[in-house]
């Protein structure tokens, strides 16, 4: 499988963003990519949540939802966007962490909201409180491509280990971790996440991650960590793409996923267990 993971540092400006990530969508289709990632919340970053209920819209109106389903269907590409912070209409005004995988005929094939919410204090300068804007989801999903089945996660579900083995139960060869990583936890923790998936799974990992400090016109800027991964189902880094934005090209051979499995088939060594 060819494949481009598009490496973003969007804006709080959805229109602008949605251009750059046209560009480089284009760039990749170019290049002979037949499937194109791009990060967590490909559509704005923003620290304000008043400007995120000026300039985010539901599902249905998006501008990049609508502009990347048509871009994919016009280049004949499959195509995950990462996330999309979207409206929900919730009766406390929270939004959707949803990422989408988007076939061939422009069709949504899959759509995943974002499980586990940043809630931590990094330290006493750098605070998330994730839920406060976005609610969480309810369902793991796994979907069907002529690459193989791949699992969809967002982000800080990296950290939660039973999530993938669930994906993997329910037959993913794929995982697929859109990011916006804060610098501090990325620097710490990112590569050996990512590499402990892919090893515990068997699966590849591919990572698309937001890079660098997110402009914004009004309010509080935001870093973050860049560093989109490939990762082996052997727990190897085939892609780093460090922290400049563009368009980064991989392949995948998928007999790998088999062959390592069969290596070490610790996800069949499960057993059930008593808690202490």
């Amino acid at each position: 499988m060819r494949g481009a993971i598009l490496q973003l540092n969007v804006t709080d400006d959805p229109v602008a963003n949605l251009e750059t990530t046209l560009g480089f969508l284009r760039a990749a289709v170019a290049g002979g990519a037949e499937c194109v990632l791009t990060p967590e919340v490909t559509n704005c970053i923003s620290t304000s949540g008043t400007h995120q209920r000026d300039v985010l819209q539901a599902e249905a109106d998006d501008i990049t939802f609508a502009a990347l389903r048509a871009e994919a269907k016009a280049s004949g590409i499959w195509l995950m966007i990462g996330s999309l912070g979207l409206k929900t209409g919730d009766a406390d005004g929270r939004f959707a962490n949803r990422c989408f995988l988007i076939g061939p005929d422009g069709a949504v094939v899959a759509k995943y909201d974002k499980i586990h919410m940043f809630d931590v204090e990094i330290s006493p300068e750098e605070t998330w409180r994730e839920s406060d804007a976005y609610r969480p989801g309810q369902q793991a999903v796994v979907a069907e491509t002529p690459f193989g089945k791949v699992g969809l996660s967002i982000c800080y579900d990296v950290r939660f280990p039973m999530l993938h083995q669930a994906l993997t139960d329910a037959g993913a060869q794929i995982i697929t971790v859109p990011a916006a990583f804060s610098p501090v936890t990325g620097a710490a923790h990112w590569h050996a996440l990512l590499r402990a998936r892919a090893i515990e799974t068997g699966c590849y990992v591919i990572a698309p991650a937001q890079t660098g400090t997110h402009a914004s016109a009004a309010h509080k800027t935001r870093d973050t960590y860049g560093h989109s991964l490939v990762i082996s189902p052997w727990g190897e880094v085939l892609l780093d793409a460090g922290t400049v934005p563009g368009v980064y090209k991989f392949e995948l051979d998928m007999g790998k996923v088999a062959q390592t499995r069969q290596r070490v088939p610790s996800m069949a060594h499960r057993r059930p267990f008593e808690g202490p």
